[in-house]
């Protein structure tokens, strides 16, 4: 994939006419930061109090959550957010969802699902997994939570603030490569593991 057009470096775009729906496409970053930080205190306290946690399987059970996110955020990006728009029903969706985001990457308030949306597939996910894990899930799907908190922030890190002197650097340039120089690899945001395995990595 090659860039279309070259991202605007400041400003925003409307993508509904209805008032409120256009405010539901935009969220401060720290809303869902402290809301989804609050969920998954509150899983985990509720089960170590009822018993189903202990601190080893807690510990391995949040960092496979953790992992597992890392895994459905790189595919969400390359499969969803990146698909290829062949009707324009398709394109429009595409568009909507994360083609706005690469036309004004420095808009601030795009870069964070709707909280609506991201609660309601919160709850389906804790069905989903307690589906299949059982308690287990009071310790996973934190890991998966905070995988995605942890997400939010490094994308907003890397849109909003100049490049950190640090280890986050890495993150802030392999990002930017995917916005303004190849939007066709680069995908993992919060790591650039996946890009490893997946072989998406960035031509130096």
């Amino acid at each position: 994939m090659e860039l279309k057009n070259k991202p605007h470096t400041k400003g925003t775009k409307a993508l509904f006419k209805n008032k409120f729906m256009e405010r539901l496409t935009r969220t401060h970053i720290a809303i869902p930061l402290i809301i989804f930080s609050i969920i998954s205190s509150g899983l985990m306290i509720y089960g170590f109090q009822e018993s189903y946690l202990n601190t080893t399987n807690a510990i391995l059970l949040f960092v496979a959550g953790f992992m597992s996110f890392t895994l459905v955020e790189y595919a969400m990006h390359r499969f969803v957010f990146h698909l290829t728009p062949t009707t324009e029903k398709r394109e429009k969706f595409a568009y909507t969802v994360h083609g706005v985001h690469h036309d004004y990457p420095k808009d601030r308030d795009r870069l964070a699902m709707p909280i609506p949306l991201s609660l309601a597939l919160s709850t389906g996910f804790y069905f989903l997994f307690k589906l299949f894990m059982g308690v287990n899930v009071y310790a996973f799907l934190p890991g998966f939570l905070i995988g995605y908190a942890a997400y939010l922030w490094v994308h907003y890190m890397v849109h909003a603030f100049q490049p950190p002197k640090n280890f986050f650097k890495v993150l802030w340039v392999h990002h930017g490569i995917h916005h303004y120089k190849d939007p066709g690899n680069a995908f993992g945001v919060s790591s650039p593991f996946w890009d490893f395995v997946f072989r998406t990595m960035p031509k130096k």
